[in-house]
């Protein structure tokens, strides 16, 4: 009978434990970093679309989550610096956009969660060991950069006629790998590929333009990266004003009054960065979450740009299009 009686003693006191600290993880604020390499005001629509996406999961800002954002203004160099506030923050859990964020993220914790809401390549980039198993304390969402690039490289050849050389605009001093990635496909479309390095701000991007017209390019793409989207408006301006078709990697671009853009819908992938929140705040582990890629697509063409530039848009390539805006 005592063996029985201190049995259930003992249960009975795991089980207030338990219920205790069920009590104090619902009572608790969880507090979320998020860190970007761009600005903020280039990046409030995707943040918005990840704050309802949480607030449609039951999570209510200010109740039971606060965010700590920092932004790199551009300058990739500061990442480290911002990441490492938010671990001496102890934040629980940090959001990052794009690779440079997530590696610096990586560098400064193996503890804290991570979660890309996007990211090109986290395989080779390093933040993963596989999609399936990523291993570590880094998930979330892949945007399939490499598969992407080669795409536009592919309609960029549908539209322009006798299309032979393609300047693809990447930042100056960053790495040359989307580059050689897109390489072969550029070698399988006969098109010669012109990498032109990238200052940016008014007058690194004048001299970009400038560059490719010397290299006398067909057409131009641009990398797809944080900053360049910040400066969308001024590349579209700029490539008006030199008369070279471009496509570009988001539908900001054609926003703006680009010609034609294709790539992930990016508050898709930002509503289910949430989604990868919720589930470890809830208690799941990174390591056991598997990286999801990309799965909504948008292609997009403003017909007005065309005829600015004197360029006809065929009528299969309008056919393949979600969206004609004229």
């Amino acid at each position: 009978m005592n063996k029985k009686l201190i049995c259930f003693v003992i249960v009975a006191a795991m089980l207030v434990l338990v219920h205790l600290a069920q009590a104090q993880q619902a009572g608790k604020i969880f507090r979320i970093g998020f860190l970007d390499n761009s600005t903020a005001s280039s990046i409030a629509g995707l943040v918005e679309a990840f704050r309802q996406e949480l607030s449609k999961l039951g999570w209510i800002e200010g109740k039971n989550f606060t965010v700590d954002y920092r932004f790199g203004e551009q300058k990739n160099e500061r990442l480290p610096e911002l990441v490492a506030d938010l671990v001496r923050l102890k934040v629980d859990l940090i959001v990052v956009s794009g690779e440079p964020p997530a590696l610096a993220a990586k560098k400064a914790t193996t503890t804290i969660p991570i979660v890309m809401a996007t990211a090109g390549d986290p395989v080779a980039g390093g933040l993963v060991a596989s999609l399936a198993r990523p291993g570590g304390n880094v998930t979330g969402l892949s945007s399939l950069v490499p598969e992407l690039n080669s795409k536009r490289l592919e309609i960029l050849k549908d539209a322009v006629p006798k299309l032979a050389r393609v300047g693809f605009l990447q930042q100056a001093g960053g790495t040359q790998g989307r580059l050689k990635e897109l390489r072969p496909a550029a070698l399988a479309l006969k098109l010669k590929l012109e990498g032109i390095e990238t200052q940016l701000g008014p007058k690194g991007l004048e001299s970009a333009f400038q560059t490719a017209k010397q290299k006398q390019v067909g057409a131009i793409m641009t990398m797809a990266t944080r900053p360049f989207f910040a400066e969308r408006k001024r590349i579209v301006e700029l490539a008006g004003k030199y008369r070279l078709p471009a496509i570009y990697y988001q539908k900001e671009f054609v926003d703006e009054g680009g010609l034609m853009s294709y790539g992930t819908d990016l508050t898709d992938l930002y509503r289910r960065a949430a989604v990868y929140v919720d589930k470890i705040l809830k208690g799941a582990k990174p390591a056991d979450l598997p990286v999801q890629q990309a799965t909504k697509f948008e292609f997009v063409i403003y017909l007005t740009a065309a005829k600015q530039i004197g360029l006809t848009i065929s009528p299969d390539l309008l056919a393949r299009a979600n969206q004609v805006i004229k």
